[in-house]
Formats: C-alpha cells, structure tokens, sequence
C-alpha cells in the first residue's frame, strides 16, 4: 500500500510542476485589443522615470503635467526588446529625466496606461528606426 501511495504523490508533484511552469507566461503575454483602442490615439509629453527593456513588453513610465501643474503618472507599455530592437531601439534609448512625446493607443478603461506607437525625444527626432504598428508583437 506504501508503494501505491508514493506514486500518486509522486505523480501530482509531477503535475503540479508542469501546471506551474506554464502558467506564467499565459497570465504575462496578452492581446492588444485586451487593453487599447485602436481607434483611440493619444499624445502625451513628459519627463522619463524609468524605462524597462523586458520581455514580454518593455514599458515607460513618465511624469506628464496637467494644464492644472499637478502630476500625473503615466506607463506606456512598448513591443518586446527583440522588435524594439530591429526599430534601432537599445536599453539606452531612454533613460530617467529624458523628455520624451510619446504617441500611442489609449487604454479601454482610460487609466494614464498607453501603448507605443512613436515616441519622439525633445527636440523632436523619432526615437527609432519606424513607428510601430498595432499587430507588431
């Protein structure tokens, strides 16, 4: 009866594994038309304070004033480092401070959340290579 009981055990820890090494990527990887409007472009400037290179989207968050001088916080969800890459993209691209214009789709449910399209730096130069398109990966 030992015997039995060691393999179920066994056997569930197997599972469980299995179940736990690929519910990660399931919950990180999403759609776009999840969370943007494709019909709903938007155009934010503000002051960098981080950018991550990440996969499985990289992301910038950025201070943007309001007409009334308070702050509001916003992130801007970018394509995976390998395609922001082929854009001529590096980790260095941006970096806390950088004033940046960023143009991208809005959020559904309209939180300060955006994702890229182009971004450009001060004094106006796109950042990159092309824009990015709403089927980019």
């Amino acid at each position: 009866m030992g015997g039995f009981r060691k393999r179920h055990a066994a056997a569930a820890v197997a599972l469980a594994a299995m179940g736990l090494g690929t519910a990660p990527p399931a919950l990180a990887h999403h759609s776009f038309a999840v969370f943007f409007d494709p019909q709903k472009m938007v155009t934010i400037t503000g002051t960098v304070t981080a950018f991550r290179f990440t996969n499985p989207h990289g992301t910038i968050a950025l201070d943007v004033k309001k007409p009334d001088g308070s702050v509001e916080k916003w992130r801007v969800e970018t394509n995976a480092p390998v395609v922001l890459t082929r854009r001529g993209w590096t980790r260095q691209s941006l970096k806390p401070g950088d004033v940046v214009t960023i143009e991208g789709w809005a959020a559904r449910d309209g939180k300060p959340y955006l994702r890229l399209r182009m971004a450009r730096d001060a004094q106006g130069k796109p950042i990159g290579q092309t824009a990015f398109g709403i089927t980019d990966e």
